[in-house]
């Protein structure tokens, strides 16, 4: 039996998050520059590469996996992917596959995805008004995003709404988005904006919402029952009473929730980088193209899990952003 995965701190790795691609079809202003510049096709792992990985993390105990970009729905030929993917959800060596999207390709892929084994999605979406929408997604269309969401519902894909806390742009939106995804049987998760990518103008210090603030002032409109579930990732959660609806708060900065990390992340060009808040990477795309045994690709993967860190350092405190990630949320993957 293949010895599963486990890190330096005791941490069993069973969540592999993969980016399939660093291009997507928006600009968010937290999250791309408006120029970027995409890495060469022939940088990326190829279809068959991903599934050569990523069914090597199954084999060594990774029992989710979510796919994201940059957009992965963008990723030409994607679904072939996902359908090679599903052939480990029937064996049951994988209890989980996932992805996350801005929502704009829903309507084309939603019922493939169903299809293919996916039974829920998280769509990033940090404002339901239409203006404010294309503003901070620089290339977005707000109604492109609803129709998607309407096709996955309609396709039974349950939906998780992740919304960046962006002080000054949708503080005045904690309510009526909280009431929006009520009305549509969605869960939501909110963000803190994390310091990660030269954006030119874009000030982490200027859009800094902590959430300590956010719940703070949920709880002066709802009840807040503190919820002991977690869906394998970093999210904390709350119910609220009046409504019965479920939100979570994803918060590297007011609280490092690193203790009980049981994730990695691997790049669109084969990098795995074990902490999101750290530079420390190790290359996997060389030992996957340079033999066609998957040993040398094992080995790596488990040379990678035993520099694992205890921990991330963002920190904002003393007006400065320490810790901060030079690379692009979407070189890395959500």
């Amino acid at each position: 039996m293949t010895a599963p995965l486990i890190d330096p701190f005791q941490r069993a790795i069973s969540y592999l998050r993969v980016s399939v691609t660093d291009r997507c079809d928006f600009r968010c202003v937290y999250c791309m520059s408006e120029n970027m510049t995409f890495l060469p096709k022939k940088e990326l792992l190829t279809l068959e590469e991903l599934d050569r990985m990523c069914s090597s993390f199954v084999r060594l105990g990774v029992q989710k996996l979510r796919i994201t970009g940059g957009e992965p729905l963008v990723r030409r030929d994607i679904m072939t992917f996902f359908r090679s993917m599903k052939r480990h959800l029937d064996s049951g060596d994988l209890k989980e596959l996932t992805l996350t999207t801005n929502g704009s390709q829903l309507e084309r892929f939603a019922g493939e995805l169903a299809d293919c084994g996916v039974k829920r999605i998280n769509v990033s979406l940090d404002t339901n008004d239409e203006a404010k929408f294309a503003d901070i997604t620089r290339w977005g269309r707000l109604p492109q995003v609803t129709r998607g969401l309407d096709a996955a519902r309609e396709a039974g894909l349950q939906i998780k709404i992740n919304a960046v806390a962006l002080k000054g742009f949708n503080e005045d939106e904690l309510f009526s988005l909280a009431e929006w995804c009520n009305e549509r049987d969605m869960d939501m998760t909110w963000i803190e904006v994390m310091p990660m990518g030269d954006l030119g103008n874009e000030d982490r210090l200027d859009q800094y919402w902590p959430l300590s603030d956010l719940r703070a002032r949920l709880a002066e409109r709802y009840t807040l029952t503190e919820l002991s579930e977690s869906t394998g990732g970093p999210a904390r959660y709350v119910r609220l009473e009046e409504t019965g609806q479920k939100i979570g708060f994803i918060t590297p900065l007011t609280h490092n929730f690193c203790e009980s990390c049981n994730r990695v992340r691997i790049t669109c060009t084969g990098q795995i980088y074990t902490c999101l808040g750290q530079e420390g990477m190790s290359d996997l795309r060389a030992p996957l193209r340079g033999s066609e045994s998957d040993a040398p690709l094992e080995e790596a993967i488990r040379a990678a899990i035993a520099l694992k860190p205890k921990g991330h350092d963002f920190d904002y405190s003393r007006q400065e952003v320490a810790g901060q990630m030079s690379r692009h949320m979407s070189h890395t993957g959500g």
